[in-house]
């Protein structure tokens, strides 16, 4: 008996012995740490930074959790009566683990089996699982996980109020769709701030904390508003609201505003750029020595130089004007002669790929289209087709003088799209001329030279001859006249006669990347370089000469507002072009635009800002280029298929001043509409000093004099593509040309 009385007592002692020596290990630390009251002082959630415009709207984030913090005075009253009379109706009584609620899980759910009974967690300790996080299966990891959690629950009570303890719960928990915190779900679902929220809309925020997706007002609007009613009535039960208050908000439709940045946003491809340039940024702070910034956790702000109106007046253009040019080309590909093209390009990528095979399997796949994404199954085959024959373009604006980014779209649609077209090279056609003439006018040339315009064939290169756009032959141009008409055959002589080494120094002064061939059809523009790049060259002639770096962030400031960086905009880069060839290389830019190729900008879309730019066609019509700046103003577009052998069939449809110009000329058009931003881009150009006053003033066309056709004696039958001219048939040009004009 006695021996039967020992094996009980020892079997009761380890029954009690087992759960204590389990709860002081989970106190102890062997389940996984319990922050001390200090870790909990210095607890920081994750938070988003913040990426706003140059004028403080919202144009993004950055993040690992999706989380915008708030404070206690921004919470309304009414969203913690709905939390409280819905979670934790004790809240304010408990130390942190309510007995009574666990009595009654104990009763209720676990002996009775009443699901609908409540559960026994405290906001208190749903904050403790927040903040440590759960381990998943196994009763003892879960039995850890809660004893941890009370444990830290008791400790929290200790160190923060109640109001504390509510705001940290508030911008820990989850509302699902990586969305952390009521200040971003607020945002999300009803594209306002915490503050603004009305009490409807408030009790559907907790309700969702039940379910996140089940209750997701997006996903399930009739579920969410069922949910919503339940809150509405627990606040009755609480005396948080009157019975007539709370029938009447239950009659209310519930009314989302579901906003998603992640989506597609104004300026999506522009933040790939400030992420990239904010990271190094905070690398050279924490590489100094200061103190180290996390971009996605540390709840940054980041001021930008984008104009947003700006901004969405391009993105408006690209979606009136290539949808438009979408429907033409792709209508053109439907022809029997376009889907053979299509076809036989397609198999080529299929064999190239090893995807023959696969050609017909079918996928799940998102598409692209200018009235919406279209989500689908479709071949592999169907799917290269698809993105062969769509027109992919970018824009960029800068301010000339600062090389602050004004707008930056860097394709048609992030989502499906994401390779960024700023950043793209591609062959530049004749916006690569201005650079030719600017190294030009660096030799000392004059816009009133004349160019000879007559046909000419290079022996040694396949007898390749350079031809005009309008297959015109015969006379001169002068200097001027021939950029600002886009004339190939004079810009090949003037090729010849300044040779490859002047343009080459030039271009690479200018800050182009890839390196030119010397080759003849250079002259022509077979060059390849970006958007970014061709943004950089143009902004030195719009501001005096000078070498410019493209700068996209103002400002970086840590939650507490404390400035971090702050960016000075030095003016001044290297001077690249005398301040000569910057002025008369403007002039005749503006000419081009006035009289030249890129007249239609104020006389079929009404620009009125001054202007000064070069249209682009590239071979083919595969690549449609427009560049333009005034003093305070660069913008750049250009638009072709990923593919150069895809592109329309004629210059009605694909030349630069159709394809490009127009996004270009929507965009300023649009722009002109804020008074703000029009006074800061109409800056009027200087008017050239008087030493280079009459620079301009010739004819841009004039027939063979004599004079011409002497010296045209002295020419050989078939010209030679060399570096230099011969230096005796220099000497002899110029002896000949001092004798006749005296």
């Amino acid at each position: 008996m006695k021996k039967s009385r020992k094996i009980v007592v020892a079997i009761v002692l380890v029954i009690i012995a087992l759960p204590c020596l389990f709860i002081i290990s989970v106190r102890l630390g062997a389940f996984g740490h319990i922050p001390a009251r200090v870790e909990l002082l210095n607890f920081k959630n994750a938070t988003a930074s913040r990426v706003l415009s140059a004028n403080g709207e919202l144009i993004g984030r950055f993040f690992t959790e999706n989380r915008t913090s708030v404070t206690f005075d921004q919470l309304p009253s009414f969203l913690i009566d709905a939390l409280v009379a819905t979670e934790d109706a004790r809240f304010f009584a408990h130390g942190g683990v309510d007995a009574r609620s666990l009595a009654r899980v104990f009763f209720k759910t676990i002996l009775l089996n009443r699901s609908g009974s409540g559960g026994g967690s405290t906001i208190t300790q749903q904050l403790a699982k927040n903040m440590l996080g759960r381990e998943k299966g196994g009763v003892i990891n879960i039995l850890a996980s809660k004893t941890r959690e009370a444990f830290l629950a008791y400790r929290l009570e200790r160190t923060f109020t109640k109001e504390e303890i509510l705001t940290l719960y508030l911008n820990t928990v989850s509302f699902g769709e990586n969305i952390f915190g009521v200040g971003s779900a607020a945002s999300r679902h009803f594209n306002k701030h915490v503050e603004q929220l009305k009490i409807e809309e408030a009790a559907v925020l907790i309700g969702m904390l039940k379910a996140t997706t089940w209750y997701n007002p997006r996903i399930h609007p009739e579920n969410a508003k069922i949910r919503r009613d339940v809150v509405l009535s627990q606040m009755q039960k609480y005396r948080y609201l009157e019975q007539r208050e709370a029938d009447s908000l239950r009659i209310l439709p519930m009314i989302p505003d579901y906003t998603n940045l992640e989506s597609k946003g104004a300026a999506d491809y522009f933040l790939v750029h400030v992420k990239n340039e904010a990271e190094r940024i905070l690398l050279d702070i924490s590489a100094s020595g200061e103190k180290k910034w996390n971009l996605e956790e540390d709840g940054l702000t980041i001021v930008t130089t984008l104009n947003l109106f700006l901004q969405s007046c391009a993105n408006r253009a690209f979606n009136d004007h290539l949808s438009v040019m979408q429907k033409r080309l792709s209508e053109q590909y439907r022809t029997p002669a376009g889907r053979k093209v299509i076809d036989e390009i397609t198999q080529n990528i299929l064999r190239k790929q090893n995807l023959e095979g696969r050609a017909d399997d079918i996928r799940l796949q998102t598409l692209f289209g200018w009235n919406d994404l279209s989500t689908g199954s479709v071949s592999v085959r169907d799917s290269i087709k698809h993105a062969l024959t769509l027109l992919h373009a970018g824009l960029l604006a800068m301010d000339p003088i600062t090389g602050a980014i004004l707008a930056w779209v860097g394709g048609i649609d992030f989502r499906t799209q994401p390779f960024d077209q700023i950043t793209a090279r591609r062959q530049l056609a004749s916006v690569f001329k201005p650079i030719l003439y600017a190294a030009a006018l660096e030799e000392g040339m004059e816009p009133c030279k004349y160019l000879d315009n007559d046909s000419i064939i290079l022996s040694g290169f396949d007898d390749w001859s350079p031809e005009n756009y309008d297959h015109s032959y015969g006379g001169k141009y002068s200097l001027a006249g021939a950029l600002a008409h886009s004339m190939n055959v004079p810009t090949f002589s003037l090729f010849l006669e300044i040779g490859f080494d002047r343009i080459d120094s030039l271009w690479r002064k200018l800050g182009f990347s890839f390196p030119l061939n010397n080759t003849p059809a250079l002259a022509l523009g077979t060059a390849e370089a970006s958007i970014r790049e061709i943004a950089v060259a143009y902004s030195s002639f719009a501001n005096g000469g000078y070498q410019v770096k493209p700068q996209s962030i103002v400002s970086i400031t840590a939650p507490d507002g404390e400035l971090i960086w702050e960016n000075n905009f030095e003016k001044a880069g290297a001077r690249v072009l005398s301040e000569r060839s910057g002025l008369l290389i403007s002039a005749i830019l503006q000419k081009a635009i006035r009289e030249g190729t890129g007249a239609s900008l104020n006389s079929v879309y009404g620009v009125s800002i001054p202007l000064a730019g070069k249209t682009g066609t590239s071979q083919n019509y595969a690549d449609a280029w427009f560049a333009a700046f005034n003093p305070n103003l660069t913008i750049v577009a250009r638009v072709g298929a990923s593919s150069p052998a895809i592109h329309f069939n004629s210059g009605t449809y694909g030349s630069g001043s159709a394809l490009a110009l127009p996004l270009v000329a929507l965009t300023l058009k649009k722009a002109e509409s804020d008074l703000l931003l029009r006074k800061k881009i109409s800056i009027p150009f200087l008017e050239l000093p008087p030493d280079l006053a009459g620079a301009l003033n010739c004819p841009d066309f004039r027939k063979e004099t004599i004079l011409d056709r002497i010296l045209d004696l002295f020419e050989k039958e078939k010209k030679t593509y060399q570096k230099e001219p011969a230096k005796a048939d220099q000497k002899i040009r110029s002896l000949l040309r001092r004798i006749f004009r005296k």
